[in-house]
């Protein structure tokens, strides 16, 4: 390959991940061509990205737009997931999908600067709550304080009601 190519490769490697701040690394020896194409497809719809790569030159592009942390993780033939609404859903998709395509192996994966490599690396953060996830958990957070003010206001106050009422009944009775 002519450095006029590879150039133009590592530009377009640096616009496709200039504004990407997380990535997953995956492994796909051994991935046939119906398999990958399936992937692929299921992948797209749900908004994320892969690019199949040359390790030297994604390296490079990895370091212009400050990703050099995820350069460890290429090791051998890799792919390079992005997108979606978090990295925590390619993981978990990647995950999915290696469990019906054992040779997709997800190598690790780089969310904020932080490398999650390994199986146990990349199972923890699979574990995590998406962005989504964690609004709706503070979301309950909030509202729940709310809900157990509400019921300790409201719970004296229909005993309270409840007694009167019951005098009142009694006084109307007996007269």
């Amino acid at each position: 390959m002519s450095k006029q190519v590879k150039e133009m490769i590592r530009k377009e490697l640096t616009d496709r991940f200039t504004d990407v701040g997380s990535v997953a690394i995956c492994g796909f020896t051994g991935l046939d061509s119906e398999n990958t194409y399936a992937m692929r497809g299921r992948l797209a719809e749900k908004g994320i990205q892969i690019t199949v790569v040359k390790n030297s030159l994604v390296k490079q592009a990895f370091k212009q737009v400050g990703l050099e942390s995820a350069s460890d993780l290429l090791d051998g033939p890799c792919a390079v997931a992005y997108g979606s609404d978090s990295i925590v859903s390619v993981v978990r998709e990647l995950l999915e999908i290696g469990k019906d395509s054992p040779a997709l192996t997800v190598k690790g994966a780089v969310l904020d600067g932080e490398v999650f490599a390994g199986e146990s690396d990349v199972e923890r953060l699979s574990k995590f709550p998406t962005r989504d996830e964690a609004l709706g958990q503070l979301v309950g957070c909030v509202l729940s304080a709310g809900s157990n003010l509400s019921g300790c206001l409201v719970g004296p106050a229909g005993q309270i009601a409840g007694i009167l009422k019951a005098i009142e009944e009694k006084a109307d009775d007996a007269a």
